[in-house]
């Protein structure tokens, strides 16, 4: 036992010295001091500026003429232009159809003929009222005599009226059996051929006109203020107060742009979408370099609005809430900054008030934020 003792008592004492020389044994670690990490965040240099707002909407493009090629008198069709044809253009005054003129040249001459007839009589009545005046004032011819010729040389004289009129209404008809171009245009659809009787009044092509082209463009209601319109204008602009605005559509590769201006704004509001309608007007004609823009093309349009003095131009990462901003001082610490939302924007928001030229702003999103909270900014 005394042995058993022993070595127990002889290991233990020989960890405990083994344990001692390892704790002694071991280098001394040198204490270093955390250092702070700031928090680093994206920030812009506010610029005060003024600018022009810009309201954005699309539409299709329409004809601002569209008009229905009506023959005015009856026949059958002898000739007909090769304009007139879908897609079809012409000129003002081009002659697009001839419609046989064989019974209106007869009917010119028959009404000629009538005046003529209507004239001479009209004058023979004339010269016998004159010799009748006469003999009645040397008391050679009767009071009835006078009457009676009187009363033939108006009734003469009304016929001459008469055939007058039938003389030009027969020129008219004559003139209508060609059908001519009232302005400078392209054919959209058109349902006559050579051979063809037409009939006076019913519709044989629909025409448009070229010089100008028309977009008509929704508009929320709320922003017409943008435009510097008053809510409850109605029909044409004046010519001082018409937004210019820009149109554009992708083909191809290439992006098209016109220019125009907004020239009228219809009746109503809308019931359903809240919005107006306004309409852009592109002048053909100021695009001799360009293509034409095409009648039916889908656009966008950028409608120039009101110039506001003194804004700032954010991202929209930049606001907190709804009217705060963070702003970093010169001790690179974020505060919170209440400032007056003028227009928000796709990707932008324009404020009006509570900022300074030159001063930071964090657009950077951050999810927990306390006031005077210590910052590494970074400038983009």
């Amino acid at each position: 036992m005394k042995k058993q003792f022993l070595v127990t008592m002889l290991v233990l004492a020989g960890g405990f010295g083994l344990a001692l020389l390892i704790a002694n044994s071991t280098p001394e670690r040198d204490v270093i001091a955390m250092e702070r990490t700031l928090r680093t965040v994206r920030v812009m240099t506010v610029a005060v500026h003024d600018e022009y707002l810009q309201i954005t909407s699309q539409g299709s493009v329409q004809p601002r003429t569209q008009s229905e090629l009506i023959p005015e008198v009856s026949g059958r069709v002898e000739w007909v232009s090769s304009s007139l044809v879908d897609g079809g253009s012409f000129s003002r005054g081009d002659p697009l159809l001839r419609i046989d003129a064989s019974d209106y040249e007869i009917a010119l001459q028959r009404a000629t003929a009538a005046r003529d007839r209507a004239r001479v009589e009209a004058e023979f009545s004339g010269d016998e009222l004159a010799r009748l005046e006469k003999l009645f004032a040397q008391k050679l011819a009767s009071q009835s005599q006078l009457d009676s010729v009187r009363r033939t040389a108006q009734v003469a004289q009304a016929n001459l009226s008469e055939t007058s009129a039938a003389l030009a209404q027969a020129e008219r008809d004559l003139a209508r059996t060609q059908l001519t171009a009232p302005f400078d245009g392209l054919v959209r659809s058109e349902q006559v051929d050579v051979g063809q009787f037409v009939s006076r009044g019913a519709s044989i092509a629909t025409i448009y006109a070229t010089d100008y082209v028309e977009v008509r463009l929704p508009i929320a209601a709320d922003e017409l203020g943008y435009l510097g319109l008053d809510i409850a204008h109605r029909g044409t602009l004046a010519e001082g107060d018409r937004p210019e605005v820009t149109v554009s559509a992708q083909y191809g590769n290439t992006r098209l742009i016109w220019s125009g201006e907004l020239v009228r704004t219809e009746a109503v509001i809308d019931e359903r979408s809240r919005m107006i309608y306004a309409v852009a007007r592109i002048r053909q004609s100021e695009f001799a370099d360009t293509a034409s823009i095409p009648v039916g093309l889908f656009v966008q349009a950028e409608i120039q609005g009101r110039k506001v003095e003194n804004v700032v131009r954010l991202p929209r990462s930049a606001m907190r809430d709804s009217d705060q901003v963070l702003v970093v001082d010169d001790d690179n610490r974020l505060r919170f900054r209440t400032v007056s939302v003028l227009r928000l924007e796709h990707d932008d928001v324009l404020i009006s008030a509570g900022l300074e030229d030159g001063e930071r702003v964090c657009v950077s999103a951050i999810q927990t934020v306390v006031d005077g909270m210590h910052v590494k900014p970074l400038l983009p």
